[in-house]
């Protein structure tokens, strides 16, 4: 069974699916002038940099129950930044060596622009179901821009899969192992706290994920990187010296003898590229489904919400874990590691510089990221369970039985994937991540023609008289 899930995951995570997802990116990059370099101040002033502005700030709070931009951003950061920000980076450096950080930039500059188009399109194709919730994503653009509602099924089939697998008992096996080792609390403690703590969040369903996301996400972050910092800038002599590695190790070539072959298949360019990819899912669809219940809002502005989201994930959170484990172990003060991998090795270099806080910080973001993680993927799956049931926009309370179906069956996965062991569920998981790219980047290559830039970079502001067009619920097609 194991050796089946190895050589399934080879060939949906092979080399020609990193050429798809980054040829796809480049695609948009090219498309938008390289908006994502050139066009760093437009995309920044509209995401983070409007976060200072008080006018901007009056307009974000909006009106009672609407779901403003930052909190279905701050969604969307709690499903991408997981464990694959501590554990996936710790991995990629151990297997590819310092020039997978490299790579990872690139995946992520490259996917900036994909995350912006799939979210683009599903602003564009969303429609609001027969309760009021929008129902949005990869699915709904396959249906109503490509016209095959079956491919929207297959992705809709995948995405469900996805979010039993990696989306809850992955992260729930990371919180309870943490917790387990941390502070000793026992599996199956931890198992009916997770599960509790899950359920009490979800059933308010997506207003009351998106308010939770709003303040878990900015505060835990946050500290991350503050304590990153402090480790990073107490080893700062070896800086210099590690970004030259990080360079020079980039572009060794392994494997078949050198040429385009074997720098697709060396170790920091797989690794580099996977990891990133697995960290900000940019590709996969998800940030599509994510978005959707945004209000006051144009496919411009949640696209770059979706590019700050990519940026932040890899280019800054994923880099900080990285300079992290390469200045302590180049500095010495790590002592010997040999054997420390993913978490273990992560929590190690906390611990080198800052002691028992330091593992204390690690083990308690692998706790928090985990939990984000899966109460936004929890919305993205019951989007795609009642998509794959036909059941959205039609009869109530047809669609309300099946959301509790689909609720119950996400708790219980959430429960076994604390008491049980998922090292198959972890390959099957990310084999279902990876055949959400498959549809998804051929939707989004086929609809390129409907994605939108801004068509200068130094002046776009939001267009406020065009939110209604995205917020009526009467979309366009």
């Amino acid at each position: 069974m194991r050796m089946m899930a190895e050589r399934l995951h080879f060939v949906v995570w092979g080399p020609w699916t990193l050429v798809l997802l980054l040829g796809a990116g480049f695609w948009f990059t090219v498309r938008s002038g390289f908006f994502q370099l050139l066009g760093v101040r437009c995309w920044w002033r509209a995401t983070a940099g409007s976060l200072w502005k008080e006018e901007s700030g009056q307009e974000e709070r909006g009106e009672k129950g609407k779901i403003t931009r930052f909190q279905s951003a701050c969604t969307a950061l709690a499903a991408t930044i997981g464990t694959g920000n501590i554990v996936g980076v710790a991995t990629a450096l151990t297997a590819g060596g310092p020039g997978a950080l490299f790579w990872m930039w690139v995946s992520a500059a490259i996917g900036m622009m994909t995350a912006y188009a799939e979210t683009c399109l599903g602003q564009r194709y969303r429609y609001r179901q027969s309760n009021g919730e929008w129902m949005c994503g990869p699915m709904v653009y396959m249906e109503r821009g490509l016209g095959c509602p079956l491919l929207g099924k297959l992705y809709a089939l995948f995405a469900v899969l996805a979010s039993l697998g990696m989306g809850s008992m992955v992260q729930s096996n990371s919180m309870s192992g943490t917790l387990e080792f941390g502070i000793g609390i026992p599996p199956l403690f931890s198992a009916f706290l997770i599960t509790v703590l899950t359920g009490t969040v979800i059933l308010g369903g997506i207003r009351r994920i998106s308010r939770v996301s709003e303040r878990l996400m900015p505060v835990s972050a946050g500290i991350y990187v503050i304590f990153s910092l402090i480790v990073i800038l107490s080893c700062w002599e070896y800086l210099p010296r590690i970004f030259a590695d990080i360079f020079r190790e980039a572009f060794r070539l392994e494997s078949a003898g050198g040429g385009i072959t074997g720098f697709l298949l060396s170790r920091s360019v797989r690794y580099g590229m996977s990891r990133g990819v697995f960290s900000n899912e940019a590709g996969l669809g998800s940030l599509a489904v994510l978005h959707g219940a945004a209000e006051d809002t144009t496919p411009e502005q949640q696209g770059m919400w979706a590019m700050f989201e990519v940026f932040f994930d890899t280019i800054v959170i994923c880099t900080l874990t990285a300079l992290v484990i390469l200045c302590v172990i180049d500095s010495g003060h790590g002592g010997d590691i040999r054997g420390a991998d993913g978490a273990a090795l992560t929590a190690f270099c906390f611990s080198a510089r800052l002691g028992a806080a330091g593992e204390a910080l690690v083990s308690g973001a692998m706790v928090i990221f985990a939990f984000a993680t899966i109460i936004a993927w929890y919305y993205l799956g019951r989007q795609s369970f009642s998509y794959l049931l036909g059941c959205s926009g039609r009869d109530q309370s047809q669609e309300n039985i099946r959301n509790r179906g689909y609720l119950a069956l996400y708790l219980l996965a959430v429960f076994c994937g604390c008491v049980c062991r998922l090292e198959i569920v972890w390959l099957i998981s990310d084999l279902w991540n990876g055949l959400m790219a498959y549809p998804n980047l051929l939707a989004v290559l086929w609809l390129s023609r409907q994605v939108s830039f801004p068509a200068d970079f130094s002046t776009f502001a939001l267009d406020k008289s065009r939110k209604s067009e995205y917020t009526d619920g009467n979309k366009r097609e």
